[in-house]
């Protein structure tokens, strides 16, 4: 009995999909994550687009280990002034992409635990109210960039789950 138990634990593993597999076949898309460059300690962006083929969901959450703090903002317009705010979440509609870039929804980055160059890549993980977690990879573009980084081929900072 006990080596039936041993040998059903032991391949457990191979029967639960891990991630990327499991993340690759569901609704939401997430492409083109990139930042600008940055210096540690100060304030950095973060940008991205969503898609989803599935039901609505939401954008809920931010993590990074490059700073201490990520949070959701919107750029509006009022009386004529750009300003900034945090914002809970961020809609994501099925078939209207949800782009987060310079002017509109991004990520703050606060308190950056290291510079971000120019080239670099770092770790993001997306928080969705139904779909939960995506880990992607962030591509920095150069300082005051206003798209994504050149060298970001079709592929390049994308999961999907």
């Amino acid at each position: 009995m006990r080596r039936l138990l041993l040998l059903s634990l032991l391949a457990m593993p191979l029967l639960v999909p891990s991630g990327p597999t499991r993340a690759e076949s569901g609704p939401i898309q997430v492409q083109q994550v990139w930042s600008r460059a940055a210096p540690q300690g100060r304030v950095g962006v973060l940008y991205m687009t969503v898609t989803d083929s599935g039901a609505p969901d939401q954008l809920v959450a931010v993590s990074t280990p490059v700073a201490e703090k990520a949070e959701l903002h919107e750029s509006v317009a009022e009386g004529g002034v750009m300003k900034m705010r945090p914002v809970a979440a961020a809609p994501v509609e099925t078939g209207k992409p949800l782009v987060l870039k310079p002017g509109g929804y991004h990520v703050m980055l606060m308190g950056l635990r290291r510079t971000l160059k120019e080239g670099d890549e770092f770790p993001v993980t997306i928080r969705f109210a139904h779909a939960g977690p995506i880990s992607v990879t962030a591509h920095v573009a150069k300082a005051g960039a206003a798209a994504a980084p050149a060298e970001m081929g079709r592929g390049n900072g994308t999961m999907s789950h």
